[in-house]
């Protein structure tokens, strides 16, 4: 990409691509294409250089939350109970760019190259953000997209199997987790998760079940999320419409970050929670006669914890797992629908360059059960198999894509979303 800047230095512009230097535009170094610098003939600058140039590594608090589930969540929550409180707040994930309330770009990369994070940074701090919220998955630490950003607070969610394909191992893919938290900067860990290494100052923790800085010490789901916090000697309470046990985790999160930011009373903070009402495609009610929920959950772990929310309830489970990744969590992920399930429908989910029959015989050598099982390579009718064959009390649980509008397959991003599939085939 080009980022165009004031003439600063000599130059008018920064780009990220060997191809597009000129005497004008520099050329911001990067893990990425560092490969490319011998065709560069450009005044080269790293990303803490650009930071420096734009005048921006100081004028706002970036905040990164990181883990296997619950980041998209957790950053929304932050963000929503920081609007409510009247502050001036962007916030960058999966889900695009968002500035004081209105979006600047559409879903992307969890973490964007590095020089995207900076224009969007450099627009936040343009429209008077104090505050710069965002997403920092495994990849983007890894190949340093967050390389020069100085975060004024970094959070842990939780830590379980995920992206081993690329990592290549659990051990491994804690090690590039524990490296986001081993400087000295303000940090928030899971208390509850204990897989992490990091550093303990500047460090706090919340928790549920361990003795933690913010620690719940009573919590009731049974209509949303209602919970009680202690805070050294100090008790706080809080309301949420979210469900599950898992985003009671993420409500505690976002509480315990904006506490530390120093930016209201605890009590105001608790009081903003109530407000926030999710994030699309994370438990979301698509249909509520029949009832019908839509989560992105695409992990052994991201699975259990939105079944275990809905273990009450008679349940028809339609879900796939993507192709080009981790294949070891696929009869997992089978396993667990297969035991939280009245009937489990396995279909196609992204199955990117893999043949989807094939990822669906990975997922079913984990289902023990067969007689409760349905096989749909198509997803369409696999959704509308669920709802043909639901009995009265039964909800309908589509896994796995979320809001996401698209089928990825052979290298083509087909659109399909699991909403608009229901609602089109209920009306």
């Amino acid at each position: 990409m080009i980022l165009k800047i004031d003439n600063i230095s000599g130059f008018s512009a920064i780009t990220d691509d060997s191809t597009e230097c000129s005497e004008t535009t520099a050329f911001i170094l990067t893990h990425q294409n560092k490969k490319y610098l011998d065709c560069v003939r450009t005044k080269v600058i790293t990303p803490k250089e650009c930071l420096d140039i734009l005048g921006i590594t100081d004028k706002i608090k970036i905040i990164g939350i990181t883990g296997t589930n619950g980041k998209t969540t957790t950053a929304a929550a932050i963000y929503s109970i920081l609007l409510d409180l009247d502050k001036k707040v962007a916030f960058q994930g999966t889900r695009g760019c968002f500035i004081n309330e209105k979006r600047y770009e559409e879903k992307s990369l969890t973490t964007p190259p590095i020089l995207q994070s900076i224009a969007n940074i450099k627009k936040a701090i343009e429209q008077g953000c104090e505050y710069f919220v965002m997403e920092v998955s495994s990849h983007a630490i890894e190949q340093k997209r967050i390389e020069g950003l100085e975060f004024a607070l970094k959070i842990l969610t939780n830590v379980t199997q995920d992206h081993l394909d690329y990592h290549g191992t659990i051990d491994e893919y804690i090690a590039v987790k524990s490296r986001f938290f081993e400087d000295d900067g303000m940090k928030l860990i899971n208390k509850d998760d204990g897989k992490i290494r990091f550093n303990k100052r500047g460090c706090m923790t919340y928790g549920a079940e361990y003795p933690s800085t913010y620690k719940v010490t009573a919590y009731s789901l049974s209509s949303g999320v209602s919970a009680v916090i202690q805070k050294f000697d100090k008790m706080y309470d809080f309301s949420s419409p979210l469900h599950g046990f898992f985003n009671l985790y993420n409500i505690v999160a976002a509480i315990s970050a904006v506490d530390m930011l120093e930016v209201a009373p605890i009590e105001d903070i608790c009081e903003a929670v109530s407000h926030f009402g999710g994030v699309e495609g994370r438990m979301e009610v698509v249909s509520d006669e029949p009832l019908v929920i839509v989560d992105f959950a695409h992990t052994p772990d991201g699975m259990d914890k939105v079944l275990d929310a809905l273990k009450e309830r008679d349940m028809i489970v339609v879900f796939g797992a993507g192709g080009d990744r981790d294949r070891n969590k696929r009869p997992k992920m089978g396993n667990i629908a297969n035991r939280y399930a009245k009937k489990v429908i396995v279909t196609s989910d992204n199955p990117r360059s893999e043949d989807p029959n094939l990822i669906i015989e990975d997922i079913v050598l984990g289902i023990k059960n067969k007689n409760s099982l349905h096989v749909e390579v198509d997803r369409k009718k696999a959704i509308e198999y669920a709802l043909q064959i639901r009995d009265e009390n039964e909800i309908v649980v589509i896994l796995g894509k979320g809001d996401e509008s698209y089928q990825e397959v052979k290298g083509n991003r087909i659109p399909f979303d699991d909403r608009e599939v229901v609602r089109e085939l209920l009306n």
